[in-house]
């Protein structure tokens, strides 16, 4: 009832005209930047980031909100209609909703994906209207070592789940920590790898690494993709809706698709992308036609969407009540909240309620503004996708540099800004995840300072990182976070020996 009341309170906040209008225009930027292939939400909450600077902490929150999951509703588009997904989440959105519109379904695609999105947001939603209270407070009994444990945890569940390599995910967060301790050490006053130059001494803002490796490793990464000419995309569409046939279809797959979503995307590390595809892999399994999946399955497409705009909900719980993002994403906007003088964790429900209420209460608002734009006027918002990239992604490198001067009014981030540019196109070239590296960068310097205060006030004893049972949980979670990943991948060889010798 508590958690109710307080969603009632920042409804009031919410439905003030000027947060309308914010997170309509959060969402339609978003949906926009979802659709446009290799600019995913990251990208979009990074680029725009600077434009919130001038805002209320109410209003940036609300309309970085609306920028991730409008991106979410918008990264499927690019999928039906050019099997071209705009992020990774919507990577299973090509399997079947490409096929359906090669079968000249686009229109029920279009609608059932948006419909799909919609559901899964406000179920999400409203599963974090119950969680998020409970979750903060026990938080509260959270020590230096329990916080310790808890980004080790975070750390390596996110690297273990990188796809491909966990090697390179370890890598990554490792290169991350050692950004994170450039500048004068906190406790010591010791100056740590800043190599004379006077304006690392206050260290590497973690904000320019963010659009540095989101945004400009993207547009180096296409620059070698740039072509002459548009994109042809469909632009002439019929009625936008779905028939009572392909409901019958949907209803329960989205269902059951958008608790499995949240929480996966409250899993640090996990994401949409790990979201929808299990619900995608979900739905095929317990499906009465499962060889319908991949040639134009209505369900296929269904599911994965209500799963991954889920997720993104999923995402913002452990970034709000423990202060350890859930996603890139909210690992932006948990640099944003810094920026804005928040400081995320169990606390924030208690000091900024009127804030954290609001943001939340926005999210059916948003959702609901969403699904108006996304139906009826998709077929207008699709023309976006014909946009050259020659254009688009100058604008986007600009953009990219002035949020960076905006940060602290130094020419100096400039050429940190194209450092790390250059290091996330040569992450995207070596398939090594980024995600590790963001969280480090965010979480180091808080990681070593817990420690520390650990170590002091045991006098120097380990024995202080496993004297609670939340700290023996954790560490339990971080061995397990490491190992399941390596025993299923020596499960599914050894189940594919026993097939290929049966």
């Amino acid at each position: 009832m508590e958690s109710i009341m307080q969603l009632m309170q920042g409804f009031t906040v919410a439905l003030q005209p000027m947060n309308i209008m914010w997170v309509t225009i959060g969402g339609v930027l978003g949906t926009i930047i979802g659709m446009l292939p290799g600019l995913g939400p990251a990208t979009g909450v990074a680029v725009l980031l600077p434009l919130t600077f001038s805002m209320g902490p109410v209003a940036a929150l609300i309309t970085m909100g609306g920028v991730y999951y409008g991106a979410m509703y918008g990264g499927s588009r690019a999928s039906i209609l050019l099997n071209t997904p705009g992020d990774g989440a919507a990577v299973a959105a090509t399997f079947d909703g490409y096929p359906m519109t090669q079968q000249g379904r686009a229109e029920a695609a279009l609608a059932i994906s948006a419909i799909a999105s919609f559901i899964g947001g406000v179920i999400a939603t409203g599963f974090m209207v119950l969680v998020s209270v409970p979750v903060a407070r026990f938080a509260i009994r959270f020590g230096a070592a329990e916080y310790f444990q808890l980004y080790v945890f975070a750390l390596a569940a996110t690297a273990s789940m990188s796809k491909g390599n966990r090697i390179k995910g370890f890598m990554a967060m490792i290169i991350g920590l050692m950004i994170a301790t450039i500048g004068i050490d906190a406790q010591s006053g010791v100056k740590r790898f800043t190599f004379g130059i006077l304006e690392l001494q206050s260290g590497i803002d973690f904000l320019i690494v963010i659009i540095a490796i989101f945004a400009l490793g993207e547009v180096f990464k296409s620059f070698q993709n740039i072509k002459e000419g548009k994109t042809h995309v469909q632009k002439d569409f019929g009625r936008i809706w779905i028939s009572r046939e392909d409901w019958k279809r949907c209803v329960i797959p989205i269902l059951r698709s958008s608790p499995l979503g949240f929480f996966i995307g409250a899993l640090p590390g996990a994401g949409g992308t790990m979201a929808s595809l299990m619900a995608y892999n979900n739905e095929r399994q317990m499906s009465k036609h499962p060889d319908e999946f991949g040639k134009g399955a209505i369900e296929g497409l269904a599911a994965p969407e209500a799963a991954n705009n889920a997720a993104s909900v999923g995402a913002m719980i452990p970034m709000l009540t423990l202060g350890i993002p859930g996603s890139g994403t909210t690992a932006v906007m948990m640099g944003a909240l810094m920026i804005l003088g928040m400081k995320p964790g169990p606390l924030l429900f208690q000091q900024q309620p009127v804030i954290i209420w609001g943001l939340i209460a926005s999210m059916f608002i948003g959702n609901i503004i969403l699904a108006i734009v996304n139906i009826p006027l998709a077929g207008g918002l699709v023309r976006v996708l014909s946009v050259p990239p020659k254009i688009l992604y100058p604008i986007v490198l600009g953009l990219s540099f002035v949020g960076a001067y905006a940060i602290s009014y130094s020419v100096m981030d400039f050429y940190i800004l194209l450092v790390f540019g250059v290091l996330g196109y040569i992450m995207g070239k070596a398939k090594i995840p980024t995600s590790p590296l963001i969280l480090a960068v965010i979480v180091g310097n808080n990681m070593e300072q817990s420690f520390r205060r650990a170590f002091t006030i045991s006098d120097g004893s380990m024995q202080i990182f496993f004297n609670s049972p939340i700290s023996i949980v954790l560490f339990a979670l971080t061995i397990i976070s490491i190992c399941f990943p390596m025993g299923k991948a020596v499960f599914i060889k050894m189940r594919e020996r026993r097939q290929a010798f049966a």
